[in-house]
């Protein structure tokens, strides 16, 4: 599986931006998605996750209430949309393929895109 985050920008804080993750492949629909982020000296953290259907996600406490985790799997694409967006939200976004979307660490997902850079000014 072959991924491309895309979405990100500058926004001002209180604000909002739509990720997505277009994957190639036709066993899309077989993963479980994550979004993971990395701010500037700082580790790779979890964001969401959902399962290959869906039906099941689940949220870093950080973003819970604010950024929702969707999939379409007729058009192999992932997406996070966030909403009241913070400067502590500043970080390169990744989206991931895995089979454990209840478990939020970075070994549990096998594939990973570029990254997509978000910036939120206060």
């Amino acid at each position: 599986v072959q991924l491309q985050a895309s979405g990100g920008g500058l926004v001002q804080a209180g604000g909002s931006l739509k990720l997505s993750c277009a994957a190639s492949g036709r066993t899309f629909s077989r993963y479980d998605m994550g979004w993971f982020r990395q701010a500037p000296g700082k580790e790779r953290e979890f964001v969401a996750a959902t399962s290959w259907s869906g039906v099941s996600t689940y949220y870093a406490d950080s973003v819970k209430g604010r950024f929702t985790i969707s999939r379409d799997n007729a058009k192999n694409t992932v997406y996070l949309q966030m909403n009241s967006l913070k400067p502590e939200d500043t970080a390169v976004y990744y989206c991931a393929a895995g089979t454990n979307w209840y478990k939020p660490r970075q070994y549990e997902y096998d594939y990973w895109g570029q990254g997509t850079q978000v910036t939120v000014s206060s």
